[in-house]
């Protein structure tokens, strides 16, 4: 599995054809995308005609993306104005909660989103980071990743080493995820840079 891919390198990609580049944009951001149209409670076919409209609409305006790494924000401001209108289209009202200051999308909400997305793509960072160690070490840390995990007894029958070694070998697996291009990438990259 390559690095994960920055934005700003995938929407350029998109831009100029690639259809990997596309796929991973999708793939990327539809989370964000499903969660938005979530808040607004639209039924299943309308649902998914405002998830293909935001994905025309990106389509129709990636040309015009002045900052490509702005596109989590354009995405989620496309979403709401889709779902609004969608709203709108029915005659019904955009569900509101009286106790609060009466916006459906406040700034703690945005932040939400934000730090969903950043989990996202840490998960990301994560897989790929798995992908580059060796098969071995990879196959402990997912065991040692499962919930609950498994015994050490299960795990040094599965994978075929003793019981006294699982601990030195993780703590070896865990400073070699450490090293891996992922996870450097994701370190060094600045919060602003990922969202």
């Amino acid at each position: 599995m390559d690095d994960p891919e920055s934005v700003a390198a995938l929407v350029e990609g998109a831009r100029r054809g690639d259809p990997r580049a596309w796929d991973q944009l999708v793939e990327r951001f539809l989370p964000l995308v499903r969660a938005l149209i979530a808040r607004y409670r639209l039924p299943g076919a309308e649902a998914d005609d405002v998830n293909q409209t935001v994905w025309l609409r990106l389509v129709e305006h990636l040309d015009d993306l002045r900052e490509p790494r702005a596109l989590p924000g354009w995405l989620s401001t496309t979403t709401r104005n889709e779902c609004a209108r969608a709203h709108e289209r029915a005659g019904r009202t955009i569900p509101v909660d009286p106790q609060v200051d009466g916006k459906l999308d406040s700034p703690a909400e945005d932040r939400d989103l934000a730090e969903g997305l950043i989990a996202l793509e840490r998960q990301q960072a994560l897989r790929a980071a798995l992908a580059e160690l060796p098969a071995d070490r990879r196959q402990l840390l997912e065991l040692l990743l499962e919930d609950p995990p498994p015994a050490y007894q299960e795990i040094s029958s599965r994978l075929g080493i003793p019981i006294g070694s699982i601990g030195p070998t993780r703590a070896r697996a865990l400073r070699q995820l450490r090293g891996t291009r992922a996870v450097r990438r994701l370190l060094d990259e600045p919060p602003e840079e990922r969202s």
